[in-house]
């Protein structure tokens, strides 16, 4: 270990000369730099100081000055309290340097106390060399000095353990959200392996029963030529099912994947209304339903995006058919409080039952049994498209009363801009 053990200065304040506490502290300014000089050249010889190394004269320096300065008027006036507030800010301001720079408590705690035993050396060599500086007077300097640096040393290394406790505090929090996004992502993870396995369990599950109703066709045929236009009957049905499958599959995964920026206009309801009434009444006749039509006129232009509406009426337009084997199906479209207007398709299906409700949005839930055809994706891409939309999504519903489905949007959507646009 290097030898950090305090030498003497030259001639501190002289030989001889006025004594006294004004003396001392005249003498002590005067040799200032020399005090300052042989403290860092002690700091920089000793190991237990390791990070000092690191550091140029002038960082090291830091706020000693200006703390050496309050030492001085602290001897001076002989009142630590007036100084308390000036000595504490440079005090922490060196703390939290060091802790930038690197160093340990310790280190902090040990360049002071150099710093410390120099400047009581050098009250001891004045003291010496100026026989009118009484020993009292020495003992109070002594006392005063140690004081100071000790209150410097604490506000020192209060500052450094608040920065490191910040610090920690700081690492602590950005680890909390790495964790949380970590589980979300494991989350989303483990949610996409689920929609896979159910994708894979839906599609398999489908495909045995088409191929069983395809087998049982193509056997009736062979075993009873009378029954071929029967047998091709089932046989077209179920690739009927099977095409209703694939393109609710398809259409779903294009809502998904759809990162485009969103298109809006304005467009006439009147026309889209007639629209949907004539898409759907091909297939509400077939089933004998009736289609009831209710538009409200007060309703003309809306801007949003006509192409995502259309596909929200014609899900749920499709599900209430689906669904519904006897009675009515209601398309209304009707101007609501607030700047906006409201899509409900109303049926007298089988509904769905309580312990139902909670998943009837969710991919590939189909509240009915195996005999009606389809993925389970409807009502999944009316409220992905609604969410899109800014519409807001609700409905009522109970087993064997039926179901309504109602989409309230705004009279006029705000285009955003697109992801990360200035």
């Amino acid at each position: 270990m290097s030898d950090t053990s305090v030498g003497g200065l030259d001639d501190v304040g002289g030989s001889g000369g006025s004594g006294g506490p004004g003396g001392l502290v005249a003498a002590l300014r005067a040799q200032q730099s020399a005090l300052t000089e042989r403290w860092m050249k002690l700091v920089f010889g000793d190991q237990e100081v390791e990070h000092s190394d690191q550091l140029t004269y002038r960082q090291l320096a830091d706020h000693l000055p200006s703390i050496f300065d309050e030492i001085c008027i602290v001897l001076e006036s002989h009142n630590l309290r007036d100084q308390e507030g000036a000595i504490e800010r440079n005090a922490r301001q060196h703390g939290q340097w060091r802790w930038q720079q690197g160093y340990r408590v310790d280190e902090l705690v040990r360049e002071l106390d150099l710093f410390r035993q120099v400047l009581l050396l050098a009250i001891g060599e004045y003291a010496s060399a100026h026989a009118d500086f009484s020993r009292a007077d020495e003992e109070h300097a002594r006392l005063m000095t140690d004081e100071v640096v000790s209150f410097v040393t604490l506000a020192s290394i209060r500052e450094a353990v608040g920065e490191r406790d910040r610090k920690i505090d700081e690492y602590t929090g950005m680890l909390e959200r790495a964790n949380y996004e970590l589980t979300l992502r494991q989350k989303l993870i483990s949610d996409l392996y689920e929609t896979r396995m159910q994708v894979t369990r839906r599609v398999a599950h489908d495909l045995r029963n088409f191929l069983n109703v395809f087998s049982t066709a193509l056997q009736l045929a062979a075993r009873s030529p009378a029954k071929r236009e029967t047998a091709l009957g089932l046989a077209n049905r179920q690739v009927a099912d099977m095409a209703t499958l694939v393109d609710e599959m398809v259409e779903y995964s294009k809502v998904l994947s759809d990162d485009s920026v969103l298109t809006v206009e304005p467009f006439d309801l009147v026309g889209l209304f007639d629209e949907l009434m004539q898409a759907c009444r091909v297939a509400t006749e077939a089933k004998g339903l009736r289609l009831i039509g209710q538009l409200d006129p007060a309703l003309g232009t809306v801007s949003s995006n006509r192409l995502k509406v259309k596909q929200v009426a014609l899900n749920l337009l499709s599900n209430a058919i689906k669904y519904t084997a006897s009675g009515e199906i209601v398309l209304s479209i009707n101007a609501v409080s607030g700047a906006r207007w409201r899509l409900r398709v109303t049926d007298t299906g089988v509904g769905i039952g309580e312990d139902d409700q909670e998943r009837v949005f969710e991919e590939f839930e189909r509240a009915a049994g195996d005999d009606i055809p389809g993925a389970g994706l409807g009502l999944a891409i009316v409220k992905e498209l609604s969410r899109t939309l800014e519409g807001e999504l609700r409905f009522q519903s109970s087993k064997g009363h039926g179901s309504v489905f109602e989409v309230t949007f705004p009279i006029t959507l705000e285009p955003k801009a697109p992801t990360g646009a200035p």
